[in-house]
């Protein structure tokens, strides 16, 4: 059973982690950069008692990244029709993600695969807020699309409002 349902060690086993953010993307896939640059930007921005991270690997690494957090935003870039447009799923251990909002993922493993996954290992933080950019450029090289530059500006800006103005001790 312990293969199952702790197949490999956690980090900073036993660390509270109020609020984090975390970024995914492979930079080196133009859009699919959105949730770095949203990291990088909030770094500047965020208050200093939130953690920030960049992913640029699966999915599946968030089981780690987010342990110990009451609240986690994961930003990510998603496919879609309207390249820049941002999308809010707000969840949490008895919310599934709704309907029509666990496709478009960039990644092998979906990012609704990881949060069902961390769900049955009871690895999901309490408060998790998914927000998807749409991207248009998923090739090879860096930087981001116009619209999606916008779009990471406006994220981040906005992440960091709410997370100056939330009150980590009521999540």
């Amino acid at each position: 059973m312990h293969l199952v349902r702790d197949p490999l060690p956690r980090t900073q086993r036993g660390t509270r982690v109020s609020r984090v953010v975390i970024g995914m993307g492979n930079t080196f896939r133009r859009d699919d950069g959105a949730g770095a640059e949203v990291a990088r930007r909030l770094r500047r921005l965020a208050p200093n008692d939130v953690t920030i991270l960049e992913l640029d690997g699966e999915p599946a690494s968030l089981l780690d990244a987010w342990e110990g957090a009451d609240e986690a935003y994961v930003v990510d870039s998603v496919r879609g029709d309207t390249p820049g447009a941002v999308h809010h799923v707000q969840l949490g251990a008895s919310k599934e993600i709704p309907a029509g909002h666990d496709q478009g993922s960039t990644h092998t493993l979906g990012l609704g695969e990881a949060v069902e996954l961390a769900r049955v290992l009871d690895r999901l933080p309490p408060t998790l807020t998914i927000i998807g950019i749409e991207g248009v450029d998923f090739s090879t090289g860096e930087g981001l699309s116009e619209e999606v530059g916008r779009a990471t500006a406006a994220v981040a800006d906005d992440l960091a409002q709410r997370l100056a103005t939330a009150d980590p001790t009521k999540s």
